[in-house]
C-alpha cells in the first residue's frame, strides 16, 4: 500500500527544485544593472537554461544515470548542484570581464542539473503508481509550473535591489526539497529499469502515425510555452506603460505563470473522463487563440487584461502533462524511454529557437503584436494531433 505522504512530498520537492528554472529571469532587470547586460539578455539567459536541460537530459539518458545510482540520490545531488550554480551568480558583480558569458555558463549548468530533478522526480513518482499515473503527472507538472513562477513572487515581495536574497532563497528551497525527498520517499515497488538509450529511436518512433501526431502537437505547444513565460513580465510592463495602470509586474507574473498549475491539475482530472488527447487539444486551442487575440487584450481595462492573461497562463501549461501522457502511450513499446527523451530534447530545442525569434521580433514589433506570429506553433500542433483528439471523442 502506498503511504499517503509520497505524492505530496514528491510534489513539494519538484516545486522546490524547479524554482531554480526561472530565477535568473525574475531578477534579470537587477542583473542588467549590476552586470551591465544588454537589452537582449532575456533570450540569452532563458535559452542557456533550456540548452543546459537538453544537454543534461541527453547525458543522463546515454549513461543511464538514474539506473546506475538510486534515483533519490541523483535527485538530491542535482538539487544541490543546481542550487550551487544558481547561487554562484551572486559572485558575478565582482568579475571584471566576461560577466555575461559567466552568467550564461551558470544558467546552462543550472539547466543541466535540472535534468536530474524534473525527469528523475517523474521516475520516482512512476515507481509508486501502477495505476493513476496520469493524474499524478498533472500534480507534478503543476508543481513545476508553480516552481517556475515562484522567483517572480519572491522578487515582488522583497525591496528593490534585493535580488541576491531571491537567488539565495530559491537555492535554499531547492536543497530543502532534495533533502526532504531523499529522506521521506524511497524508490517504490514499481521502479523500472530504463532501457539503454537508442538514438535510432527517432526513426523508429516517428514511423508511428499516432506518435507523430502526439509529438508534433507537443512541439507546437513548446513553440509557445517558454516564450510566453519568459516574456510575461515584459508584456505586463508594456501594458502598464501603455495604460498607465499600477499593476505589480512581479506579482502578476507569478500569478499568470503559476496559473498553469491549475490547468495541469484540472486537465489531469478531466482527462480521466475525456481522455488526454481531447484535453490537450482543447487547451492548446485556447492558448493559441490567446496568441491571436493578444493585440486586443492591450485595449482592455486592467481587470480584463489580467483575466485574459490568467486564462492564457492556465491553458498554455495545462496541456503539458497530457502531451507527456500521449507521447508515452503512443511511442513504440520497445523505444518508449528513448523516444520520450528525444521528443523532450526536440521540444526544448524548439523553445530555444522560439525565444531567439521572439527576441528579434520584439525589437521590430510593438508588444501588443509580439505573440501573433507565435500562434503558428499552436496551429501546427492542433493540425498534427487533431486525429488523436477525434478518435478519443
Amino acid at each position: 500500500m502506498r503511504p499517503r505522504h509520497i505524492l505530496p512530498v514528491i510534489v513539494f520537492a519538484q516545486f522546490a527544485g524547479t524554482s531554480l528554472w526561472f530565477s535568473g529571469n525574475a531578477v534579470l532587470t537587477d542583473l542588467q544593472q549590476a552586470l551591465g547586460l544588454g537589452a537582449n539578455a532575456l533570450a540569452g539567459v532563458t535559452s542557456a537554461v533550456q540548452l543546459g536541460f537538453i544537454a543534461g537530459t541527453l547525458v543522463f539518458a546515454v549513461f543511464n544515470v538514474a539506473d546506475r545510482w538510486r534515483p533519490r540520490d541523483v535527485f538530491l545531488a542535482c538539487a544541490v548542484l543546481g542550487a550551487g550554480a544558481n547561487l554562484a551568480v551572486l559572485g558575478l558583480p565582482a568579475l571584471a570581464d566576461e560577466r555575461y558569458a559567466a552568467l550564461l555558463a551558470l544558467r546552462f549548468a543550472t539547466g543541466f542539473f535540472l535534468a536530474g530533478v524534473y525527469p528523475v522526480g517523474m521516475k520516482i513518482a512512476a515507481s509508486w503508481y501502477q495505476q493513476g499515473l496520469g493524474a499524478a503527472l498533472g500534480w507534478l507538472v503543476g508543481a513545476l509550473v508553480l516552481g517556475t513562477a515562484l522567483p517572480h513572487l519572491l522578487r515582488g515581495a522583497l525591496p528593490q535591489g534585493a535580488w541576491p536574497q531571491v537567488l539565495a532563497g530559491v537555492s535554499a528551497l531547492a536543497v530543502a526539497g532534495g533533502l526532504l525527498l531523499h529522506r521521506a520517499v524511497p524508490e517504490g515497488p514499481y521502479l523500472a529499469r530504463a532501457p539503454r538509450f537508442d538514438p535510432t529511436a527517432l526513426l523508429q518512433a516517428f514511423r508511428s502515425r499516432e506518435f507523430r501526431g502526439s509529438a508534433f502537437g507537443y512541439f507546437g505547444h513548446m513553440v509557445e510555452l517558454y516564450t510566453l513565460w519568459a516574456f510575461v513580465p515584459l508584456m505586463l510592463a508594456a501594458y502598464v506603460a501603455r495604460q498607465g495602470s499600477p499593476l505589480d509586474v512581479s506579482f502578476w507574473s507569478f500569478c499568470i505563470i503559476g496559473a498553469g498549475a491549475l490547468g495541469c491539475v484540472g486537465g489531469g482530472l478531466l482527462s480521466r473522463r475525456l481522455g488526454s488527447a481531447r484535453v490537450a487539444f482543447g487547451q492548446l486551442g485556447v492558448s493559441g487563440l490567446c496568441c491571436v487575440l493578444s493585440p486586443l487584450a492591450y485595449a482592455l481595462p486592467p481587470v480584463g487584461f489580467v483575466i485574459f492573461m490568467l486564462v492564457w497562463g492556465v491553458t498554455v501549461a495545462g496541456d503539458s502533462p497530457q502531451f507527456s501522457a500521449l507521447n508515452a502511450a503512443t511511442a513504440p513499446r520497445a523505444y518508449v524511454g528513448s523516444a520520450l527523451t528525444i521528443a523532450n530534447c526536440i521540444g526544448f530545442a524548439i523553445s530555444v529557437l522560439s525565444l531567439q525569434a521572439m527576441a528579434a521580433l520584439s525589437a521590430r514589433l510593438s508588444a501588443a503584436w509580439w505573440f501573433v506570429p507565435v500562434a503558428i506553433g499552436p496551429v501546427l500542433g492542433l493540425l498534427a494531433c487533431r486525429r488523436l483528439a477525434a478518435r478519443s471523442a
